[in-house]
């Protein structure tokens, strides 16, 4: 679980933003210009002429903490509402701004601030401060669109809130049950009683009230003229005026807590307790904010922190661990909590949690324990600074929530000068064990017979009458049109070098940035595809242990000497390749790739380690298991590629995951992590002269094996579609998936299946997305996923839905995978749809890591590593005619099984008719390690 779990975006700008005191010069400040116009719009610019791209971020000064009475979810509403029409602008339109030409939009909602961004080309400025102008000024706020995004809303709270075991407490729980006064108590993402009561004329009232220049942050980021943006944001913004009346501002005090106080809370699918205890803390422009953040760091960030160390790795009494600064604009909130692990109690895990916070008000943290926080805040504000709109999001999160951007710079400062005596001094100050509020979750079968299940719903909240002007959008001949395109600078792509070593190892160097962080990869073929049979998850979790120990360093080492570098050292499997690697500052890539090359090399696969794996695999199993979207995941290999390697979860389940053995681990370690079967690529602020050199010194003198490496996976799918229900009684939410098998990486018609895929389901505008959430409002996401291997591939469309409209949501799915076979996309169509493609393939290789992965993807398929410069040409080459033919071929609906998992009592009277052979599996009976997904065999001792 993330240490920054529901933890809000600003808070994240906080916490990534530290730095160690001698290394100040490593983090180059953010340049950038700031002024204020006539109207009180804040503008703030960063230039980089380095990107093609350009940012556009606008922050208002309205969250959850502004949202009426019984009226919760107002911001977040309006976070929806502003992608709906303005005067000149139908709905969607800035889609068509975005996406259409290559781009991306997003937005989200917090306490304190609801944000709005773009990434586009730099040619599509000027349109793109034209349309946040329009949103700004002429947003029409009617019925059809409010009753259009509520639905979209309370989808998204099902999936987000309803339909994850712990989605309750975290949105809900820790807020309300740690403030009781401030606005702060209220969760961002409201609630369905509250959007159902809410009227018309709450809506405008609220849009009218803060949605104005004064209350707004314009951030602009990117490569850009700055006298033509400083004239076009004059044009645009300059005009625009304030309503007469004043931004209410929120003026409730936070009572002090006086003692300590208890709470239990429920919920209906909660495979493992949870725990939390919360204190109030300062707001973020405090001078104790920089200790709590390293404070913060020190309980739980990586596997050297002391929560995980001793909860998860140590007493092994807890299965995740979980902490957070959750500094904002008026006042925070520290908390520590776990999810307690099966067989242990939540007081027990509760006393060991206050014992760790007690730790650190009893005595200073050891100066290289403080030295690791450091040094990872640090490496974590470089990774952050990486793109443009990463570096505005700091800027615009330090305006908006510090009252300054120069704190984005200045934050870095305080971070490095924060000493052991200020983290005990914060502790002693901050945390006090009889302040804590402890927050017990638990399942719904532990509340006592005769407890109210919920809370009387509070009194209504009259709506009061709007008699404001509201916008209309302008008929089709009377709207403004957008500003033209302007001139396009160039991409400059990197340049991938390749050298072999004498062992057979191949090494890749990118140089591609000047940031100072280098991404270091290792990858070995062989992965989930060459578990042997019955021992699902073989591959995974011998990539799980070859970081938890080698013949010199054990797992406390190796997390210690890698995170006091700020390496974010991992290992994983997928299909067919596994990976060790990291991200890293220059003058630390030495030492943290001879970390690398140890783990790679001389894992122990010592017995007590296996054992403890095992145990967090399983009971992270047990808690995937009461998610839908998760258990849909699970059974879709099995379900896709029956009669190949490729048919099992990649994971493991829990009755494979037993069988395996130290033997098992070590022998496909043996077998497949190699040096002639290896790809080290090394992409980010490193020459490829310099990249080879550390390759030799780290890797050089491991020798090749005699034995030679083992065949790779083969083989097509055959098995007939299934249709198959999976029963999770009182979920909130079904999760509706379509599958079937596909085409392999090298097939000749690739491209053509990547654009079919992009047409159909790869984005915000797709076909199933704009059918299913953006007319529909059944979802609040439908997508679908080219996965292309090396000898074969799949085709899957998903989405989650309440669970009475997944059978419609099945059949809209299926409709569309029809129509794209039975005709071509429109030439409008397919050229916005490779642009978004492009953009979006242009966005990743802009970090060094997703440089890396792209480099390391095409090894492992044996493709030119000149294809990350030609990508683009071969998606432009794509036609209407292929992309129709190979839809009809590839995307047949017909020939695909679906999958649906969720309250099945809900769902089966209106499934069951149209999903002929309808195999029905209870929760209590699903095993993906069954070709049937039913379990014979009694249930494994750790199984859901």
């Amino acid at each position: 679980m993330p240490r920054v779990l529901a933890a809000p975006l600003a808070i994240l700008v906080l916490l990534l933003a530290g730095g160690l005191a001698r290394a100040q010069t490593a983090v180059p400040p953010i340049d950038f210009q700031q002024r204020v116009l006539p109207n009180g719009l804040k503008v703030i610019t960063a230039l980089d002429r380095s990107t093609p791209n350009v940012t556009v971020q606008v922050w208002y000064g309205v969250g959850a903490k502004n949202d009426p009475p019984g009226r919760s979810g107002f911001a977040h509403m309006f976070e929806h509402m502003m992608f709906k029409a303005t005067r000149d602008m139908p709905a969607e339109y800035m889609d068509r701004l975005t996406e259409d030409v290559g781009g991306m939009n997003n937005a989200f909602t917090q306490d304190d601030t609801t944000a709005f961004y773009e990434v586009i080309p730099a040619a599509d400025l000027q349109r793109l401060l034209w349309a946040e102008s329009e949103r700004m000024s002429t947003l029409v706020v009617d019925k059809a669109n409010f009753d259009s995004e509520r639905q979209v809303v309370e989808e998204e709270l099902r999936q987000r809130v309803l339909a994850s075991p712990y989605g309750r407490l975290f949105y809900y729980d820790l807020p309300e049950d740690s403030f009781q006064v401030h606005p702060y108590h209220r969760s961002a993402i409201g609630s369905i009683a509250d959007l159902d009561a809410a009227t018309l004329d709450d809506l405008q009232n609220f849009h009218a009230t803060f949605y104005r220049p004064a209350n707004a942050t314009l951030v602009v980021a990117g490569n850009f003229d700055p006298a033509q943006l400083n004239a076009w944001i004059g044009q645009y913004f300059g005009p625009l005026t304030n309503p007469p009346t004043p931004v209410p501002q929120v003026t409730a005090v936070e009572p002090p807590r006086t003692g300590p106080r208890e709470v239990t809370n429920y919920g209906t699918d909660v495979p493992l307790p949870a725990v939390a205890i919360t204190w109030l803390a300062p707001k973020a422009t405090d001078p104790d904010a920089a200790a709590l953040q390293v404070l913060d760091a020190i309980l739980t960030a990586g596997k050297s922190s002391r929560l995980y160390d001793t909860l998860v790795y140590g007493k092994q009494i807890a299965a995740q661990v979980f902490s957070s600064a959750d500094l904002r604009q008026q006042l925070g909130m520290f908390y520590v909590g776990a999810i307690v692990a099966e067989g242990h109690k939540p007081d027990e895990v509760v006393e060991a949690l206050r014992a760790q916070v007690a730790a650190l008000r009893d005595a200073p943290v050891s100066p290289a324990e403080l030295d690791i926080a450091k040094t990872q805040l640090l490496t974590q504000e470089i990774r952050q600074r990486e793109t443009i709109e990463g570096r505005a999001n700091e800027l615009a999160a330090a305006q908006v929530i510090e009252g300054s951007a120069d704190r984005a710079n200045s934050d870095i400062v305080a971070l490095g000068r924060v000493t052991a005596a200020d983290v005990q001094r914060v502790a002693q100050k901050y945390l006090p064990d009889d302040l804590r509020v402890v927050i017990r979750y638990l399942p719904e079968s532990a509340r006592p017979k005769g407890a109210p299940a919920e809370a009387a719903p509070p009194p209504p909240v009259a709506s009061r009458p709007y008699t404001g002007p509201v916008a209309a959008l302008a008929p089709m001949g009377q709207r403004q049109a957008p500003p033209p395109i302007g001139a396009q600078p160039p991409a400059v792509l990197p340049t991938p070098v390749e050298r072999t070593l004498s062992n057979g190892m191949r090494v890749i160097v990118a140089h591609s940035e000047q940031l100072p962080l280098v991404a270091a990869s290792l990858m070995f073929e062989g992965g989930a595809a060459s578990d042997p049979p019955r021992l699902a998850g073989t591959a995974s979790l011998t990539a799980s242990l070859v970081t938890e120990g080698t013949t010199t360093r054990s797992a406390r080492d190796i997390a210690r000497q890698s995170e006091a570098l700020g390496a974010d050292l991992a290992a994983n499997s997928g299909w067919e390749a596994s990976t060790v690697g990291l991200s890293v500052m220059p003058d630390k890539l030495s030492a943290a790739l001879a970390i690398v090359a140890d783990v790679a090399r001389n894992p122990t696969f010592a017995p007590d380690e296996l054992e403890r794996a095992r145990k967090e695999q399983l009971e992270g199993l047990e808690v995937a298991y009461g998610e839908p979207g998760q258990v849909a995941a699970f059974a879709t290999a099995p379900v896709t590629y029956a009669g190949t390697s490729f048919a099992h979860a990649a994971g493991g389940t829990p009755t494979s995951l037993a069988r395996l053995t130290r033997d098992d681990l070590a022998r496909f370690h043996q077998l497949n992590w190699r040096p002639d079967q290896a790809v080290l690529v090394l992409t980010g602020d490193i020459t490829p002269e310099a990249g080879f050199a550390a390759a030799q010194a780290a890797f050089g003198d491991w020798p090749k094996p005699a034995e030679p490496p083992p065949p790779r996976p083969t083989g097509q799918p055959a098995a007939a579609p299934r249709n198959i229900a999976i029963d999770l009684p009182g979920v909130g939410q079904a999760a509706v998936v379509v599958t079937k098998p596909a085409l392999a990486r090298t097939d000749p018609r690739f491209y053509q299946a990547l654009v079919a895929n992009t047409v159909l389901g790869g984005g915000y505008s797709a076909r199933l997305n704009a059918d299913i959430r953006i007319k529909r409002g059944l979802s609040y996401g439908a997508d679908s996923m080219l996965a292309a291997h090396r000898t074969l591939g799949a085709f899957t469309a998903s989405a989650q839905t309440r669970n009475d409209a997944a059978a419609e949501v099945a059949d809209l799915i299926k409709a569309n995978m029809a129509q794209l076979g039975a005709a071509p996309p429109a030439p409008d169509e397919l050229a916005a749809r490779k642009e978004s493609l492009i953009g979006e393939y242009g966005r990743g290789i802009a970090t060094a890591s997703g440089l890396a992965q792209t480099l390391q993807n095409l090894a492992l398929y044996g493709i030119d590593l000149t294809e990350v410069k030609t990508y683009t040409d071969k998606v432009e080459a794509v036609t209407p005619g292929e992309v129709q033919a190979v839809a009809a071929e590839l995307m047949k609906p017909g020939d695909a099984s679906l999958i649906v998992v969720g309250d099945a009592k809900l769902f089966l009277p209106t499934l069951k008719p149209k999903a002929p052979n309808l195999e029905v599996i209870p929760i209590t009976e699903f095993d993906p390690d069954n070709a049937t997904l039913r379990r014979t065999a009694p249930p494994a001792a750790h199984g859901h």
